[in-house]
């Protein structure tokens, strides 16, 4: 996770975190709860029952008019006109020079109208980036100083959350969003989206709603042993689904292609660096992010080399950890194309030892039924 030891910003709920004993730390420019009790059992928590992540750090912008779609084909690589009102799509912000300025999420509000939610640590970059291709006309506003966003996370949590609103939870899909009443509070986002693979839904909220709503989630939730959920838990969490973090897996420097993310690149559309991204597509490229398991004990971690068999470093670790669900260490790393292969043998060089690892097919943790296809 990034780090920012300079000033750092308070989300609305700061002190609440620090009454319910999180520790906090820096985290991408903001003062976050890292864990309340233990990364494991927050963890655990998530992946069999449900969990709250106050991520309210994240960036939402405004887009709106009637060339407001044709704005956000411009500067992200996937098709959003293909959303209809109250879908959601994954996409990323391409750079011009075949690198990645963000990812991010694309809601569809209605008809000239719509949500662009992106990492909080590129808040800015992102608003002068769009800012910069629209020559359309379009009216931004960036509201991420007046919204909360609170995930809740896993398997139990549309029967934690029902009693707080009208809207059916078991009934929305995946990248769905429904806009109502919830916990007392009107035009709230409940959007059944995530970061963990243990499905849930992602709140939306006027900041001056944001205590009430949050009191009122853990309420009702207690029957069913809901908990505050850290940084570290997201992180393992995320990973154990293959889930890019932007800043380690994903930077200005990584083409959407070489990171695996070809699924959200379409090439029916012009978009920023379309041209040079379409022939990293079809001529290849030197490097690909993979996903890799321990077959050794041992524990990757970001920054680590990968080698081959034969002891050459052919890559690096972007991501990696002990996972708690699978008992094994994992990884996210770039590597020389030859090496990308399913089941290709790996080394990574852990304290002095060559522990080996072999490539597999995302995601890890394979039992989740909320995944992007």
């Amino acid at each position: 996770m990034e780090t920012n030891p300079e000033i750092v910003k308070l989300v609305p709920l700061n002190d609440l975190h620090i009454s319910l004993g999180a520790k906090m730390v820096p985290f991408a420019g903001y003062n976050m709860p890292v864990r309340y009790s233990s990364d494991l059992d927050e963890h655990h928590t998530v992946r069999n029952g449900v969990g709250v992540f106050d991520v309210s750090h994240m960036g939402e912008f405004m887009l709106r008019g009637k060339k407001a779609l044709d704005l956000i084909q411009k500067v992200t690589t996937n098709d959003a006109s293909l959303l209809t009102n109250g879908k959601a799509q994954y996409s990323c912000l391409p750079n011009e020079t075949g690198g990645i300025v963000d990812d991010l999420l694309v809601y569809k509000i209605k008809d000239e109208e719509y949500l662009l939610v992106v990492n909080a640590s590129n808040i800015e970059k992102d608003w002068n980036h769009i800012k910069k291709y629209n020559t359309f006309g379009v009216d931004m506003q960036n509201i991420s100083d007046e919204m909360c966003l609170f995930a809740v996370q896993g398997p139990m949590a549309a029967g934690a959350l029902q009693s707080l609103t009208d809207i059916d939870l078991a009934k929305m899909e995946y990248y769905t969003f429904q806009i109502g009443r919830f916990a007392g509070a009107n035009n709230v986002i409940i959007s059944a989206t995530g970061y963990t693979g243990a499905g849930g839904f992602e709140i939306y909220v006027n900041k001056a709603q944001a205590e009430q709503v949050w009191k009122e989630i853990f309420r009702v939730g207690k029957a069913w042993n809901i908990k505050p959920i850290g940084l570290g838990a997201r992180d393992t969490l995320r990973l154990e689904m293959g889930f890019c973090l932007y800043g380690n897996d994903i930077d200005d420097t990584t083409s959407p292609i070489e990171a695996g993310l070809g699924w959200i690149t379409k090439f029916t559309k012009d978009f920023v660096n379309s041209a040079a991204i379409k022939a990293h597509r079809e001529q290849g490229v030197a490097r690909r992010l993979v996903a890799f398991e321990m077959t050794e004990r041992g524990i990757p971690r970001s920054g680590y080399d990968i080698c081959n068999e034969e002891g050459e470093v052919v890559g690096k670790v972007t991501s990696g950890t002990q996972s708690p669900t699978l008992g094994k260490g994992i990884g996210l790393g770039y590597v020389k194309t030859p090496y990308s292969r399913p089941e290709s043998k790996l080394i990574i060089p852990i304290r002095k030892l060559d522990c080996k690892a072999r490539v597999v097919k995302l995601p890890f943790f394979k039992k989740s039924s909320n995944m992007v296809d």
